[in-house]
């Protein structure tokens, strides 16, 4: 009985994870021409219950609002709009203390993919 309580309480810690707080690391895009580009990613997160508000950028000086964020369990799925337009959709997962995933998006018919991987800064 006592395995079984403990487990439903790692679950349970798990199923409401909070990341709120702020998050630094690399963002690895790739443009319509297959070139790739590294650079850095920097996320300033709010999460009350499954929504995520907040922000999103290059690094803590250059962010950009979320218009709309979520998380379910370990995934976390977010969209950024940028100044020139373009909306970023982010696919993500929480996962041994890091965020990662892919980032899609575009503008005028040029499509942008990127890996993201940010951990969370102390």
């Amino acid at each position: 009985m006592t395995r079984i309580l403990g487990c439903f309480l790692l679950i349970s810690m798990a199923m409401f994870a909070d990341v709120s707080g702020k998050w630094s690391g690399s963002f690895e895009a790739t443009g319509p021409d297959g070139q790739t580009k590294s650079g850095t990613a920097f996320l300033v997160l709010k999460q009350s219950s499954d929504a995520i508000t907040g922000t999103a950028g290059p690094n803590e000086d250059q962010q950009f609002s979320i218009k709309s964020g979520k998380i379910d369990g370990d995934k976390i799925t977010l969209e950024v709009a940028v100044d020139d337009g373009a909306v970023l959709k982010f696919d993500l997962t929480l996962s041994g203390g890091h965020i990662k995933g892919d980032v899609k998006g575009g503008k005028d018919g040029e499509k942008m993919t990127a890996k993201l991987d940010v951990t969370a800064v102390r």
